[in-house]
């Protein structure tokens, strides 16, 4: 594992550069900060330790939910703030701040407005399936469904309102003058240094979830699971935090995904379990309610034998799915298999065809199972979808504590007043562990952090 330097340390005499708002991270969080902080008139800076923008965004499917948008409203979807709020909180079992969750349930329209009003940005809301969890269509996409396309339009519109974004520069120190921030270090691919000076500094540079080590420590029970995120996401913001003295909560907390196409590393959309797929083990048994959603499915399908699962699902759903960018690139890698027969299928998997097809037809066509699952009245039938799944953790959820403006808060409460922080830097709203995860959860806090943490750098300022 590579060695994780994130200290804190007084600012040097002078800077090599400088800039009014200063930005850690070049994902959804970072660019939403960065045109929200451009916008209130700041000089601004992003730093971004790839060669180019990517992060956790670009392996996500890009979408964001909000409730009350004027696409909700477009496509006739009546939806609330306070609707959303509660669904958040149900699915965590209430171990969210309060505070927090109406914050981001609240503002999220507010973003999906502006981001598709001024920037151009051209979402659509997922109108063809429910997401585990949430009481209403609001998953919010561009048209390819693909993080990918969502991170390429933020730069683009950062491109567009001459926003700098300083790739190959990864932030190793923070300078704290006094108790405020006062720049970076950042270092180059030669391993030169530089250093930024700044007025404000928003932290936007993900979660730990390429850390091994803080992996081991906060979530053991998924440290076995394939690592899906991005391998920045070393943890510097939590380490930072606990330098500065800061406020860190729910370390536990993550997204896990438990349909990723093995050993092929493609995600697989919930979409062909929410439509009435299921998952099967090695010998052909179901083996849990997957309707609980796909971050705990993560640990139940790695609890399996070899740590491995099969999605079993057909044609409709299939149909579905082929709206997502990845599951196409699944078909085009051969990871699923395709028969008319469940008995074929069964051969192509590898599985035990007499007990793949009892699963199979002991699903209720309208009913409940006995996992507690309930089915809408639609069999599978032929064709037959599989695909071998495995778990993996996504990014984690836990992070530093901020409020209402997103500035990060110390142990005692009080504000770090020029520090701001978002995405999967800050804690978000998934409760303490994997199963408190809402579908966009992640995005979510991404971008209404990242656009609350842009406006105030620019008040701060």
């Amino acid at each position: 594992m590579i060695a994780v330097t994130a200290d804190v340390a007084p600012p040097p005499p002078s800077f090599d550069l400088e800039a009014e708002t200063l930005i850690i991270g070049a994902g959804a969080c970072g660019l939403v900060a960065a045109l929200a902080a451009h916008e209130g008139g700041q000089s601004v800076l992003v730093v971004e330790a790839d060669a180019v923008p990517s992060g956790s965004t670009a392996l996500s499917a890009g979408l964001i939910p909000a409730a009350g948008t004027q696409v909700q409203k477009a496509a006739g979807i009546s939806d609330t703030a306070a609707l959303f709020a509660d669904d958040i909180q149900a699915k965590a079992k209430g171990q969210n701040d309060p505070a927090l969750v109406d914050l981001l349930a609240g503002t999220s329209a507010q973003v999906i407005d502006w981001l598709t009003d001024t920037f151009d940005l051209s979402f659509s809301v997922v109108d063809n399936f429910d997401y585990p969890g949430h009481s209403r269509r609001r998953m919010h996409g561009l048209p390819t469904r693909s993080g990918a396309e969502l991170i390429d339009a933020l730069r683009t519109a950062c491109e567009n309102a001459g926003i700098d974004i300083i790739c190959e520069r990864r932030a190793t120190r923070l300078f704290q003058d006094q108790k405020r921030m006062a720049g970076i270090a950042v270092t180059r691919p030669d391993g030169a240094v530089e250093t930024i000076g700044c007025n404000a500094l928003i932290l936007a540079c993900n979660g730990f979830g390429g850390n091994r080590d803080l992996v081991a420590q906060h979530m053991p029970d998924i440290v076995d699971g394939l690592w899906f995120g991005h391998d920045g996401n070393r943890g510097e913001a939590v380490l930072w935090g606990q330098a500065l003295d800061a406020d860190v909560v729910h370390l536990g907390a993550y997204q896990g995904h438990g349909n990723v196409a093995h050993p092929h590393g493609i995600l697989i959309t919930w979409a062909v379990i929410a439509e009435g797929g299921v998952q099967v083990n090695r010998d052909g048994d179901r083996f849990w309610n997957e309707a609980q959603g796909y971050s705990e499915a993560a640990r139940a399908v790695l609890a399996q034998p070899g740590g491995e699962a099969f999605a079993i699902f057909d044609g409709r759903i299939a149909e579905i799915a082929r709206q997502f960018e990845d599951f196409k690139r699944a078909e085009a890698a051969g990871a699923l298999h395709v028969c008319d027969t469940l008995e074929a299928l069964a051969e192509g998997l590898g599985l035990p065809a007499a007990q793949l097809s009892q699963s199979i037809n002991e699903i209720p066509s309208d009913g409940t199972d006995s996992f507690g699952r309930t089915f809408g009245g639609t069999r599978l039938h032929p064709p037959y979808y599989g695909v071998r799944v495995t778990g993996a953790l996504f990014h984690t959820q836990g992070g530093l504590k901020t409020d209402e403006n997103a500035r990060v808060l110390r142990r005692d409460g009080s504000a770090i007043a020029n520090l701001f922080a978002g995405g999967g830097a800050a804690c978000g709203v998934s409760g303490r562990s994997d199963s408190g995860y809402l579908s966009g959860n992640g995005l979510l806090s991404a971008v209404v952090l990242g656009m609350l943490a842009g406006r105030a750098a620019a008040d701060n300022g």
